[in-house]
């Protein structure tokens, strides 16, 4: 009898050591890749932060590169830059994105074929979209500046004048708005029509329907596009350095080492920052400071972000 008893809780015991070894190997692909692909690079970046490393010497500077963050005016005019695009560009993003998606909801036809244009620019590559578009609206060679002119409207430099360069850099993330427009047309033709339907026999108008039904239904979707929006602005390079290029006229010189940022420091963002300490002036620890910096800045907004949208939620 004491035999049974004691086989009982050993008997279990074994149980949930195999339950959680079998939880653990399910799990084995994703442990491996986040160890792998974030938990060491991450740890490595802290590392080599307390650093001073050029891919040949490292020399310990303890909090050094740290100190010299609050004193790079570089460092500063890029987050000053880069939190304007963050502020401006996502949300304008949303709402046109959400603008259009609405639009396109209510056409019966001929919808999918102004879907197909709206969506078109997002699949251009980004660097050949970029130089189209600042070709585009040059004012010496574009199209554009010059019909304006006709009709005595003159549009400014865009890409040449320090104070027109990110509204510039947003009308183009603007034309390419088809990636957030898309999923917004997905998640507003999955809003129930009955709702609608309920929602007119009480007497409601179109903004009450848009406010009380749209946007509780579809706030995970919006949620989804502010969020992924921040990030992706966050680290916006490609078109804010393609852009300085052509405007200053490098687009045709291969390995041209032209400092970020024209005209004036207008253009520049915070991962250009990140890529010309790390990758050309080789200053690898003062680089793994900036991506600390990017890496809790894009933490911070996307737990605000996830807060906001939730306590959104609840309310409605």
């Amino acid at each position: 009898m004491a035999a049974v008893l004691s086989a009982g809780p050993v008997t279990a015991a074994r149980a949930r050591r195999r339950h959680r070894l079998r939880v653990l190997a399910f799990m084995s692909p994703w442990l491996v890749g986040f160890s792998l692909f974030f938990a060491y690079p991450l740890a490595a970046t802290v590392y080599f932060s307390f650093f001073r490393y050029n891919l040949f010497q490292l020399t310990p500077v303890g909090l050094t590169n740290y100190k010299f963050l609050f004193k790079d005016p570089y460092a500063w005019t890029a987050i000053k830059n880069t939190l304007w695009l963050v502020a401006v560009m996502v949300p304008l993003r949303v709402l046109f994105g959400l603008g259009l998606a609405q639009l396109l909801s209510k056409i019966k036809r001929g919808g999918n074929i102004l879907r197909s244009i709206f969506y078109l620019p997002f699949l251009i590559p980004p660097v050949a979209a970029t130089v189209a578009f600042v070709f585009v609206v040059n004012p010496g060679t574009g199209p554009i500046n010059g019909i304006f002119a006709k009709v005595g409207i003159h549009l400014p430099d865009w890409f040449n004048d320090p104070t027109w360069t990110k509204p510039g850099l947003t009308l183009l993330a603007l034309w390419g708005i088809g990636d957030v427009m898309i999923i917004l047309l997905a998640a507003l033709l999955d809003v129930p029509k009955t709702l609608y339907e309920a929602a007119a026999i009480d007497g409601a108008n179109a903004w009450q329907q848009f406010r009380q039904i749209t946007l509780p239904t579809i706030s995970p979707v919006l949620m989804f596009s502010a969020v992924t929006g921040v990030i992706q602005t966050l680290q916006y390079f490609t078109q804010a350095m393609v852009a300085a290029h052509v405007s200053q006229g490098n687009a045709d010189q291969a390995g041209t080492t032209t400092a970020p940022g024209y005209p004036d420091g207008a253009s520049l963002t915070f991962p250009q920052t990140l890529y010309n300490e790390g990758f050309q002036q080789f200053n690898m620890g003062y680089a793994c400071v900036l991506a600390l910096v990017l890496f809790v800045v894009a933490m911070f907004f996307t737990l605000i972000l996830l807060r906001r949208f939730h306590a959104f939620g609840d309310d409605d």
